[in-house]
C-alpha cells in the first residue's frame, strides 16, 4: 500500500523488510515468516487476520521487538531495529511501542489510575504529569469516574479501556494489540474498538491489531493475513 496523499509521504511507524523466522521441531524446520513485508502508517489502522497457527502472535513478537527475526529487518520509525542490542531494543520498545493483549495484565493491587501512571514515573516522567496524562487518557476512555477503582471492581470493558490508556501513556509511536477485545461480548467489544479507534485518530497513532473477529476487522483501514510465510493484503 502507498502512504497516504497528504503532502509529502509520512515515513512509516512500522516497517518489516524480507522478515523471516523460523524454528526447528526435531527432525524438521517450520517455518512461520518467509521474506514478509508489511508498511504501516501513522494514523492508520491494520487488522491482522489469520488462523490459529498462522504466525499471528509470532509477527506482533517480532513487530514489537520482543523477538528477533532469523533475517531482514524489523523498521521502527525510520530506524532499523534487528540488529540493535537487547538494550537498545527495551529503550526503543518503552518509548515507541504500546502493547495491549486479549488479557488485560493490569496490576492488581493498583487503581486504574495507577496503572497509567506507572509506566510513565518508569520513563521517568514527573508524578504530576503523569497523573495529569493518566487523568486525560481515562477520560478519553470514558473511565475516568472509575479511576480510583482497582481492576477486580472494573467491568472486562472498563478494565480493557484502562489497558488501553495504558499502552499509549507514554505516547508511543506504534500500537500493537492481540485478541484486545477476544474477551468480550460483541457490544461491548464494540464500544472498546470506538474508543481505541477514535485515540489513533488524534494521536495518529499507528496500529496492528490481531483479531479473529471480522465485524471489526472490516472497520479497520485495511485487512492483512498471513499465508505461506508472506504477509498478504485481503479485499
Amino acid at each position: 500500500m502507498n502512504a497516504p496523499q497528504t503532502g509529502r509521504p509520512p515515513r512509516p511507524a512500522l516497517r518489516l523488510a524480507g522478515v523471516e523466522r523460523s524454528f526447528d521441531q526435531a527432525d524438521r524446520k517450520l517455518v512461520v515468516l518467509d521474506g514478509a513485508d508489511l508498511r504501516i502508517f501513522p494514523g492508520e489502522l491494520v487488522a491482522l487476520v489469520a488462523p490459529s497457527g498462522a504466525g499471528k502472535s509470532t509477527l506482533l513478537q517480532i513487530a514489537g521487538l520482543l523477538e528477533k527475526p532469523n533475517a531482514g529487518d524489523v523498521i521502527v520509525s525510520g530506524r532499523p531495529a534487528s540488529a540493535l542490542s537487547d538494550k537498545d531494543r527495551t529503550a526503543i520498545r518503552r518509548v515507541q511501542i504500546g502493547f495491549v493483549y486479549q488479557f488485560h495484565h493490569l496490576l492488581g493491587e493498583f487503581s486504574a489510575l495507577e496503572n497509567v501512571v506507572i509506566p510513565q514515573l518508569i520513563r521517568g516522567l514527573p508524578k504530576k504529569v503523569a497523573m495529569g496524562r493518566a487523568l486525560q487518557l481515562l477520560t478519553y476512555m470514558r473511565v475516568k469516574d472509575r479511576a480510583d477503582h482497582r481492576p477486580a471492581e472494573l467491568s472486562g470493558g472498563e478494565q480493557q479501556r484502562v489497558a488501553i490508556a495504558r499502552a499509549v501513556a507514554n505516547a508511543p509511536r506504534l500500537l500493537l494489540a492481540d485478541e484486545p477485545t477476544g474477551n468480550l461480548d460483541p457490544g461491548t467489544a464494540s464500544y472498546v474498538f470506538d474508543g481505541l479507534t477514535k485515540l489513533v485518530r488524534a494521536s495518529k497513532l499507528a496500529a496492528l491489531i490481531a483479531t479473529h473477529n471480522h465485524d471489526l476487522a472490516a472497520r479497520m483501514d485495511r485487512r492483512i493475513t498471513i499465508s505461506k510465510g508472506k504477509i498478504e493484503e485481503l479485499d
